[in-house]
Parts: C-alpha cells; structure tokens; sequence
C-alpha cells in the first residue's frame, strides 16, 4: 500500500441494464437502470417517470397499478389494526 487513493473496478458510471451505455436512471417500477434511449416517459399522475421497455410492455406506462396496490395495502392495514383493537375490547374486562 503506497497511502495513495486507489481504484475500485466499478468506479466508473452506471450503465444501462439493456444496451450497457451509460445510465440515466432506474427504471420507476423495477429499478433496473437505464439509458434515455432504452426507456419511456409515463402517462398520467403529477410527476412524469421513466420505466424501461420491458415494464412498458408487460405493465403499459401507467403506474396506476402500483398506487392501487398501496392502497389496498393502506387499507388492509387499517383492517388488521381494526380488528386488533376490537379483540382487544372484546377480551378486555368490564
């Protein structure tokens, strides 16, 4: 060791997960990176993201589906929360 800063091999820029040049970002619902050219921008919502290819083929450029899914799991957390609280109240003395 010369006390000097040394390299590591993966030092150098991201790179895309398709086509290997160099990556703009990750992919907004598998996090794969990406270049500008291997992604699409998608539709709808407040923020424009970018999703890869193949998430724009399988899943289509809307991201509704995901925040459906926070939803629903929002909600079935409230359930469960709910129904601890009542079985608590139910098992609680008078």
């Amino acid at each position: 060791m010369s006390g000097q800063l040394q390299t590591v091999d993966d030092d150098g820029p991201e790179r895309c997960a398709f086509c290997s040049a160099e990556a703009a970002g990750p992919c907004a619902s598998c996090r794969r990176s990406v270049c500008g050219d291997c992604c699409t921008l998608t539709e709808g919502g407040a923020r424009t993201w970018a999703i890869c290819l193949d998430c724009d083929r399988k899943k289509g450029r809307s991201l509704g589906g995901a925040w459906r899914g926070l939803g629903i799991w929002l909600v079935g957390l409230l359930v469960a929360l709910a129904a601890i609280v009542a079985l608590m109240e139910w098992l609680a003395p008078s």
